[in-house]
């Protein structure tokens, strides 16, 4: 009986062991079916999404460069109209320097000169150079008037005027036209104007020899100082 039960223990012993290796046996497959299984499964979504992403990379990057390109087309243009515009203002300004030494050159050869008609033909060239120039207007009226072209030397004080209405010595060469033209109320109006404008022109009223005609007018003794 007792070799009877040490049997029965052993069998069922080996019986309980059996089925542990069984269930283990059994239990590890089944994982390893699972993580084949999912190891697969990830490796398919995984190449998806790899693909997915080099696309999508491939894309961002391609709007990336076109946006970047277009920048840059923008700036080059911008530094390009720039360029221009400053080219531009160098070479005009470079033009005003060389103008500039060019009137200053012939204003002094103008100081320079005896005869009327060579002074008007400088101060021609002066226009030529700058057809704004107020001052070359009015002294070219003066010298006009010295040669006795009168309404020359006018119509060239009323454009010097057009074009500013507050140079003193435009008035005043206007005064010595109408002056001239034995038209004293019109001269005395500018003369006026222009000691208003610029009042050390006061001195120079009994020396300006076109004003002869007018040394006997009351209005005019009236804007000579101290009389």
């Amino acid at each position: 009986m007792r070799a009877q039960v040490t049997k029965q223990i052993a069998e069922a012993k080996l019986e309980s062991s059996d089925r542990a290796i069984n269930y283990t046996t059994s239990t590890i497959n089944n994982i390893f079916y699972i993580i084949t299984a999912a190891a697969s499964l990830l490796v398919l979504l995984g190449w998806r999404s790899l693909n997915d992403i080099k696309n999508s990379l491939k894309s961002d990057m391609a709007k990336k460069i076109e946006t970047l390109t277009a920048d840059y087309e923008n700036r080059l243009q911008q530094i390009e109209i720039k360029m221009t515009e400053r080219s531009k203002v160098i070479i005009e300004t470079q033009q005003d320097i060389t103008n500039t030494n060019s009137i200053h050159s012939l204003w002094m050869r103008a100081g320079l000169e005896k005869s009327e008609e060579d002074k008007i033909s400088i101060y021609d060239e002066i226009l030529n150079i700058k057809s704004n120039d107020i001052e070359a207007m009015t002294y070219k009226a003066d010298a006009l008037l010295e040669i006795g072209e009168v309404r020359w030397a006018l119509n060239l004080s009323n454009t010097a005027i057009e074009h500013d209405d507050e140079y003193s010595l435009a008035y005043w060469q206007r005064a010595c036209a109408y002056a001239k033209l034995n038209k004293p109320n019109e001269a005395l109006k500018d003369l006026v104007k222009a000691l208003d404008l610029s009042d050390t022109l006061q001195d120079e009223l009994l020396n300006e020899k076109h004003f002869e005609s007018l040394h006997d007018n009351k209005s005019f003794k009236l804007l000579i100082p101290h009389s």
